[in-house]
């Protein structure tokens, strides 16, 4: 009996192991694309804490109110130094750091809070941290009254 051995003609391109080469290569984009979407989410909800914790700084340091001022009457401001004093106590409690500035008026307190993501994923290409910030702004109200709400 005369067996006969198959073969491919010669001359054309072998393909064997090039599902393995395809397959590789949606893996790792599959990977990327998920780390994108983890350290992007993780960034959000620091932005989103840092805002929280910029508004907090802000209410803290806005109730911190000139009493000779307020006492009499004349006006209803914020003492510079003890709103700054309050919303930096208030950001040493939340572990974090920012800087605080007051209106020339004295009746808005602005608080910018500064942070860094450090990513999980995306450090496999070299980014490892990503910048956060957060702003809050609390704006002292005297003698505004609420609308009617038709009661």
């Amino acid at each position: 009996m005369i067996t006969r051995q198959l073969s491919r003609p010669r001359g054309r391109w072998n393909d064997r192991g090039g599902v393995t080469v395809f397959v590789a290569a949606c893996v790792i984009a599959l990977i990327g694309i998920i780390g994108v979407a983890v350290d992007g989410g993780s960034k959000m909800r620091a932005t989103e804490r840092a805002d929280y914790i910029a508004g907090e700084a802000a209410r803290a340091g806005g109730q911190a109110i000139d009493p000779a001022d307020a006492i009499t009457g004349k006006a209803v401001t914020v003492d510079p130094q003890a709103a700054t004093a309050a919303a930096q106590a208030y950001l040493g409690s939340a572990g974090a750091t920012g800087t605080i500035t007051v209106s020339g008026d004295g009746k808005t307190l602005t608080v910018t809070v500064t942070s860094t993501y450090d990513t999980k994923f995306l450090s496999a290409v070299g980014i490892d941290s990503l910048a956060v910030t957060g702003h809050g702004t609390a704006t002292l109200l005297h003698g505004v009254t609420a609308p009617d709400e038709g009661n």
